[in-house]
């Protein structure tokens, strides 16, 4: 499958769509596809306000578990923002977090080690990760396809086109 025909079908939209990586854990992102929602950033709001409705969101998983589990380095979910309702979710007392809709596509996991030299935010810098440290990045139409054709294989032309 040509990158040409998927960049054609990924920016079919009359206003321009975005491309982000939300960087969270593995159980974390287990959480958000099941339930069908992104929360980045320790919940807060402004990281999703970045976002709209038809933007796509790739997760990035360093690790398994948010403080500690194993090391991953690995894009966990990919999915599409639903709408632009961002929402307060009471999880403890203490603790409510900033969400928005989200459909997931069904995907495999991909380690990046098998993509530092293709991805523009990555490729030649020694310390690749550093990007990933404010937890939430835009990235180019082109690197999004580099890491959704690995993720989704050959159906992402069909599920591109059915959102």
């Amino acid at each position: 499958m040509e990158q040409d025909s998927l960049a054609a079908v990924a920016s079919d939209s009359l206003e321009q769509r975005r491309y982000w990586i939300g960087v969270v854990s593995e159980a974390h992102v287990r959480i958000g596809v099941e339930e069908g929602v992104a929360q980045l950033c320790n919940g807060k709001e402004a990281a999703l306000k970045r976002m709209r409705a038809g933007d796509w969101l790739i997760y990035y998983s360093p690790r398994t578990e948010m403080n500690g589990g194993e090391s991953l380095q690995a894009f966990t979910a990919i999915g599409q923002m639903m709408d632009d309702r961002i929402y307060p979710h009471q999880m403890t007392e203490s603790f409510i977090p900033f969400r928005r809709a989200v459909r997931f596509l069904p995907c495999r996991t991909v380690k990046i080690a098998g993509l530092l030299d293709d991805l523009t935010f990555t490729s030649g810098k020694r310390n690749w990760g550093y990007c990933f440290r404010f937890g939430q990045i835009k990235i180019s139409e082109a690197d999004f396809l580099t890491i959704a054709i690995k993720m989704l294989g050959e159906s992402i032309e069909e599920e591109l086109h059915a959102l």
